[in-house]
């Protein structure tokens, strides 16, 4: 049995990074090797050091949607809040509203007077609530008057910047949560890297909020993993492809691409063009198919994530290498440093 307790540490609360560094590519970077279980410390600006002619980056373009709604029960006037998780229809959505226990089937809510309005069709098995909106005028542009971009639970501070919770390369709308790997990225080190004959593949994986959802189960494998709805496009493939074929490595940035690329690939690691849902466990044990190097933050303790680097990396290793970050005082979760992991063929 794998354990959940497996992958816990303690982490000092003033460690948890509540708003971003002042520039994004200003962020610490810890690079644990194949051949050297010796952590480096470098600044994720030295990333083009890193990396060689050939390689290719391959980035999840999701945007977050401002999903988060405040408004009230128009008989109580009782103030609730929505968070969007999926999109059903034009009109329906699934949704957390909080407090939930004040919130049944038949409540009108009320955001924006005259503009926005919902009423909750139903419950989920889950808890969660389907939500009818009803609006005047265009969706986005409603949306973007009457939400704001979720934060997680751990960030306590307002962000004075929202653009700070997109990556730079952000494009296709949908995400509850920002794919957080790639917020160290500029267009200038970017553009940078290409210039260094580094290839770029963008796919999109739309986070949901069940990424921040705890293991309860000591089992891990008692664990129910969260669908997310991803795009692999036929151009991401192709650079792929070439880079592999080409003897380069292909660099994940973020869990959410290497879950796109892991669900994706047959046994031999070749990938098609496709989109679906992908609800993939990873966990130690596990054959990486298609990446050879991660590129990730921290993450928080007995979560599917530190599984996934675990698996990836060693499980040993991994949590020898956040020792190191706590003591060397890294920031962590998703404002926090990041780690450039390469795979391991023995591990642990």
């Amino acid at each position: 049995m794998i354990k959940k307790s497996d992958f816990a540490y303690e982490l000092p609360e003033h460690l948890i990074a509540q708003h971003p560094v002042p520039q994004r590519d200003c962020s610490r970077l810890m690079v644990l090797r194949s051949e050297d279980s010796q952590p480096e410390h470098r600044v994720f600006r030295e990333l083009p050091q890193l990396l060689q002619k050939g390689d290719c980056l391959v980035l999840n373009n999701t945007k977050v949607l401002p999903a988060r709604l405040t408004g009230c029960r128009q008989d109580s006037r009782t103030a609730v809040e929505v968070l969007l998780l999926r999109r059903l229809t034009a009109t329906d959505w699934e949704t957390i509203v909080r407090p939930g226990r004040r919130v049944r089937p038949g409540h009108q809510l009320e955001f924006i007077p005259g503009v926005l309005a919902a009423e909750i069709l139903e419950v989920t098995p889950t808890g969660n609530r389907i939500v009818r909106f009803k609006f005047q005028g265009i969706w986005e542009e409603v949306l973007a008057r009457a939400g704001t971009v979720p934060l997680p639970p751990y960030i306590h501070e307002q962000l004075e910047d929202p653009s700070r919770y997109q990556t730079v390369y952000a494009r296709q709308e949908g995400s509850a949560a920002a794919p957080t790997a790639g917020l160290h990225f500029t267009p200038e080190l970017l553009e940078k890297l290409c210039r260094q004959g580094i290839q770029v593949a963008e796919l999109t994986l739309h986070v949901g909020l069940g990424t921040f959802r705890p293991v309860k189960c000591e089992n891990i494998l008692d664990h129910p993993m969260h669908a997310e709805y991803f795009d692999l496009p036929e151009d991401a493939v192709r650079r792929i492809s070439e880079c592999r074929q080409a003897g380069g490595r292909i660099v994940a940035v973020g869990t959410t691409s290497c879950r796109v690329l892991e669900t994706v690939a047959d046994q031999q690691g070749n990938l098609r063009a496709c989109s679906g849902w992908t609800d993939i466990f990873i966990y130690p044990g596990y054959t990486f198919k298609a990446v050879d190097s991660l590129i990730t933050n921290f993450h928080l303790p007995e979560s599917t994530l530190i599984m996934l680097v675990s698996a990836l990396a060693g499980r040993e290793r991994i949590l020898d290498a956040y020792a190191e970050a706590i003591r060397k005082e890294y920031r962590f979760f998703s404002f926090g440093d990041a780690m450039l992991l390469e795979k391991w063929s023995v591990q642990s």
